[in-house]
């Protein structure tokens, strides 16, 4: 008899738990009207939290209005965004705060219907979803970056090798497209001597530190006319499984376009060096004319000498004759070694690496300027270190250097009045490197001039270019030296040249 309130009394108690989880729960449960203001019918205190209102500022307003205008149709839309199942729908939308900003909300909501159907409200509950929607979208500007770079980046297998991701620059320079993917492996990339050696050393440093950087020639197929290394190995580690490696990042680049600029800066610097060894010679062409002359006046004599000797009559003609041939061919073979030496200063030669003592190379060049520093009463002075070991250089480049340095020191007197004139040229060994300096004691370069010394068409000379500094010191830099000068202005100058020694 006392069944229906009975029954109304659980359905109360079971209301006022509702409620109360209702009113406990994290997430914002609310009521709205089905008209499209979607108003806020009823609201759990969990508003506050999310949007910053109390359900009573909340309530009675129009839930639609603070939508982004972005993501106000999302629903009518059926955009990506939106996911329905069972009768309710998912919804991650911009919903604005109280304070004035915008927050992602991930929304499920089911419509409440009568008996007949008709819609009477909509029940929804939402949650804020910001944190992990930045995240997603820092990811997805990440991977458009990644995408986008002209690096190759590839994902690695921990355990495989496989590679399990290549972006647009990685499929570029392996020749493929990303429209028909190929499966790699890091073994097909290099040469299986690089792969068991160089690769698998810098896989385990990774692994170690977290981090391998170097330089790592790729093996790239015969069709394809691209230069790449791989530049940078870096180990992901799960931080849920005691940090195990899960994958490595794999860096490379495309280096083609840079090995064909440095090509051409290369051809450059030697049309330029071979210029500047032209006009040295055209500047010394008086000086060397004047050596040559001096080898054929004397074959000129002697020839003029036997023959007076031979019409005066002498006992042994055939002697006399064979004297005189030597002399000759002593004199015709040292004016060919001046015309050797001068033909291949100023020959057009490319970029040759070889062993050579660099002191036999200062004796050469200060022979070469001998008729030129005799003109300028300039006397070589020679100490020079007999234990350092054969350089490995360019060695008609390093010529020229030496010539151009010994020059200026030769013509740092023309306008000093000094009796003694000399040029002093030593060679030493200093922590690995080969120095050589030559000294003069002129009048010195002032602190103005110093500090342009090697820039490029600065000369303090009345017919000079100001390139012969210039380009020794690019000369020099290329092979991994220095070129450097000191003067205090008035008691002369020193060139200082390192080039290091390779073991």
């Amino acid at each position: 008899m006392n069944k229906p309130i009975d029954d109304l009394q659980n359905c109360r108690e079971d209301a006022d738990r509702y409620r109360l989880l209702a009113e406990q729960s994290t997430d914002m449960i609310s009521r709205h009207t089905t008209s499209q203001e979607w108003t806020y019918i009823d609201v759990n205190p969990a508003v506050e939290r999310v949007l910053g209102y109390t359900p009573d500022e909340i309530i009675g307003t129009s839930g639609y209005a603070a939508f982004h205008p972005d993501d106000a149709d999302n629903l009518s839309k059926r955009d990506e965004s939106v996911r329905y199942r069972e009768g309710m729908y998912s919804n991650v939308y911009r919903y604005r705060h109280k304070a004035g900003h915008f927050i992602w909300l991930e929304t499920t909501s089911r419509v409440i219907r009568d008996s007949s159907g008709k819609p009477i409200e909509i029940i929804c509950v939402s949650r804020d979803v910001t944190e992990r929607e930045e995240i997603q979208q820092a990811m997805a500007r990440l991977a458009r970056v990644v995408e986008a770079s002209s690096d190759m980046i590839m994902f690695c297998n921990h355990e495989t090798h496989k590679l399990t991701y290549l972006n647009e620059s990685a499929y570029h320079t392996l020749g493929t497209e990303q429209e028909t993917p190929v499966s790699y492996y890091l073994s097909e990339l290099f040469t299986p001597e690089i792969y068991h050696s160089l690769v698998r050393d810098a896989l385990q440093h990774a692994f170690d530190h977290g981090v391998w950087y170097g330089s790592i020639p790729m093996e790239l197929s015969d069709d394809q006319d691209h230069v790449a290394e791989i530049r940078e190995i870096i180990a992901h580690r799960n931080r849920r499984e005691d940090d195990r490696v899960d994958y490595y990042s794999i860096i490379g680049r495309d280096i083609t376009l840079k090995l064909r600029a440095e090509e051409t800066a290369k051809r450059h610097q030697l049309e330029i060096a071979h210029m500047s060894r032209l006009m040295s010679v055209s500047e010394m062409a008086a000086g060397l004319a004047h050596e040559v002359n001096q080898p054929l006046a004397t074959i000129l004599n002697y020839c003029h000498g036997t023959a007076i000797r031979l019409k005066e009559g002498v006992a042994d003609p055939v002697e006399t004759v064979t004297q005189s041939m030597k002399l000759i061919t002593a004199q015709a073979k040292r004016a060919s070694d001046i015309i050797k030496r001068m033909r291949a200063f100023v020959a057009k030669t490319e970029h040759n690496q070889i062993e050579f003592s660099v002191n036999e190379c200062c004796k050469e060049v200060s022979t070469f300027l001998y008729q030129e520093a005799l003109d300028h009463n300039i006397r070589f002075i020679f100490d020079l270190d007999e234990n350092i070991p054969p350089l490995l250089a360019d060695k008609i480049q390093i010529e020229q250097v030496l010539l151009n340095l010994i020059r200026n020191a030769i013509e740092a007197y023309s306008n000093c009045d000094r009796a003694q004139r000399p040029v002093n040229i030593e060679t030493a060994l200093e922590d690995k490197n080969l120095v050589v300096r030559i000294m003069d004691q002129g009048c010195g370069i002032s602190e103005d001039d110093l500090e342009q010394l090697f820039t490029p068409f600065h000369t303090s000379k009345s017919n000079g270019l100001g390139m012969g500094l210039s380009i020794s010191r690019t000369i020099i830099e290329t092979h991994g030296g220095q070129l450097c000068a000191n003067s205090d202005g008035e008691n002369g100058t020193c060139f200082t040249l390192k080039l290091p020694l390779r073991e």
